[in-house]
C-alpha cells in the first residue's frame, strides 16, 4: 500500500508516529550513505536531507509543538541561512562592476539623449523589481514608466511612442509574453534594450542594446525562486539611475519638485518663512519692561521666549533658560528690567531659508528658537515645535 494511503487511514495522532518512523529511517540510511561519499558530495545530501524533513512536516501539517518538529525542527540554523543568503547575493553584486561594458555607456547615452519615455516591462519577479526601478528612475529626472507585457498586448502598446527607449527585463530571456511583443515594440518605440542573464537568450539578441548580468546561483537552495537574480536587476536598476542622476547634475531641488507631498519633499521646499510665526504672533516687548510684564507677554504667545526690542529694533531675547537665572539669583520679577536679564547675542536666519537648515542651526547650538530676518527687519520667530508641527523633523 502506498504512504499516502497509508497516512489516510491512520487514526488521529497516529500520523506523527508514521513520519517519525520514516524520518528516522530516512536519516539513518542518508548517514550510512554518506560514509562512503566524497565532502562535496555529502554536503549536498545534507542539504537535501534538511529540506526534506523540513519539507515533509510541512507538507503532513504536523502541530509545531509536537516531538517530531522539535526533534527535526530545532537542528535548522535560521541564522546561518540568512547570512548564507546575504553572502551569496552581496558576491552576486561586487561582481557586476566587472560585467558592465561599452553597453551600459551606449544605453545612458541614448536614455540621456532621448525625448520620450523610458518604457520597462517585466513578468513576474522581474515585473516587480522593474516597477521600482522605473519609480526610481522617474524620482530622479529620467522619465520612465511601467508596462506590463500583458496589458501591452491588449491595448497598453499605445502609450508607446516612436521616441520612446524601452527595457526588457527576463533572467532567462526566454518569457513569452514579452516574445510576443518584440515585433510591435521594434516597429513603435525608438530603440530595444534588454536586461537578461544570458547573452544568447532570444530577448537578449532581438535588442538594439543587450545588458547581460550573470549570477550564476539564486541564493535559493533548489534553484527555482528568483532571488539572487532579482537583487542584482534592483542594483543595476539603481546604478544606471544614479548614473543618468549625476551626468545631469540632479539637485535636491529637482527631487523636491518630484517629491512634493512625501516628508522628503518638505525637507527640501519648505522654508522658515511658510511655518514661522509672524505679525501680531511674535512675541515681543520693549526694553524697559518689567520683568513681570514680559512673562505676561511669553505666557500670551505660548513660544517659550519674548524678543527684546529698541525703537523696533531686536537687541536681544529672554528665554526660559534666562528664567531660570532669574530665579536661581532671587531677582525680584516686580522691579527687574527685561533689558538687564535678556541674551544679547542670539541666533537669527534668513525668511527664505530652507526650515531644514534651521533645524541644523537648532540642533547645533542645543536651541530651541531662531529669530528670522529679512535684512535688518525681524519678520518672525520659528521654534523647533514649528519643525516638528510641519514634518521637517
Amino acid at each position: 500500500m502506498a504512504t499516502a494511503q497509508i497516512i489516510q487511514h491512520l487514526k488521529p495522532g497516529g500520523i506523527e508516529s508514521l513520519a517519525l518512523t520514516l524520518l528516522d529511517q530516512l536519516n539513518k540510511n542518508t548517514n550510512d550513505a554518506l560514509k562512503t561519499n566524497n565532502n562535496k558530495t555529502n554536503n549536498k545530501y545534507k542539504k537535501f536531507l534538511r529540506t526534506f524533513n523540513i519539507g515533509l512536516l510541512y507538507h503532513l501539517d504536523i502541530n509545531k509543538n509536537s516531538a517530531i518538529v522539535r526533534k527535526y525542527m530545532k537542528k535548522f540554523n535560521y541564522i546561518a541561512s540568512a547570512k548564507r543568503t546575504f553572502k551569496i547575493e552581496s558576491d552576486a553584486i561586487k561582481n557586476l562592476s566587472t560585467q558592465l561594458d561599452k553597453n551600459f555607456e551606449r544605453l545612458c547615452d541614448e536614455i540621456r539623449s532621448s525625448d520620450g519615455k523610458f518604457v520597462i516591462m517585466g513578468v513576474g519577479k522581474s515585473g516587480h523589481i522593474g516597477q521600482k526601478i522605473s519609480a526610481t528612475l522617474s524620482s530622479t529626472g529620467t522619465g520612465s514608466v511601467f508596462i506590463h507585457p500583458t496589458e501591452a498586448a491588449h491595448g497598453d502598446m499605445g502609450l508607446i511612442e516612436k521616441k520612446d527607449i524601452s527595457l526588457l527585463i527576463s533572467n532567462s530571456g526566454e518569457t513569452d509574453e514579452i516574445i510576443n511583443i518584440i515585433p510591435s515594440l521594434k516597429r513603435l518605440s525608438y530603440k530595444i534594450s534588454s536586461l537578461t542573464g544570458k547573452k544568447s537568450s532570444t530577448i537578449s539578441k532581438s535588442a538594439d542594446i543587450s545588458i547581460v548580468l550573470n549570477t550564476k546561483d539564486e541564493a535559493c537552495p533548489l534553484g527555482l525562486a528568483p532571488t539572487t537574480s532579482t537583487t542584482a536587476a534592483l542594483a543595476f536598476g539603481d546604478a544606471l539611475a544614479i548614473a543618468l542622476l549625476e551626468s545631469k547634475g540632479f539637485t535636491k531641488n529637482d527631487f523636491a519638485s518630484s517629491h512634493p507631498a512625501g516628508k522628503l519633499g518638505k525637507k527640501l521646499i519648505t522654508q522658515v518663512e511658510h511655518i514661522m510665526h509672524k505679525d501680531s504672533d511674535i512675541p515681543s516687548v520693549d526694553k524697559n519692561t518689567l520683568l513681570s510684564a514680559a512673562l505676561i507677554e511669553i505666557t500670551n504667545k505660548g513660544l517659550g521666549i519674548t524678543l527684546v526690542e529698541d525703537k523696533s529694533k531686536i537687541i536681544g531675547i529672554f528665554t526660559d533658560g534666562d528664567l531660570r537665572r532669574c530665579l536661581n539669583q532671587k531677582l525680584d520679577i516686580n522691579t527687574t528690567k527685561i533689558k538687564d536679564v535678556m541674551t544679547k547675542k542670539f541666533r537669527t536666519i534668513a525668511g527664505s531659508a530652507l526650515a531644514i537648515d534651521a533645524a541644523e542651526i537648532m540642533e547645533k547650538n542645543k536651541i530651541f528658537t531662531l529669530v528670522v530676518m529679512k535684512g535688518a527687519k525681524n519678520i518672525g520667530v520659528l521654534s523647533m515645535h514649528d519643525l516638528i508641527q510641519a514634518r521637517i523633523l
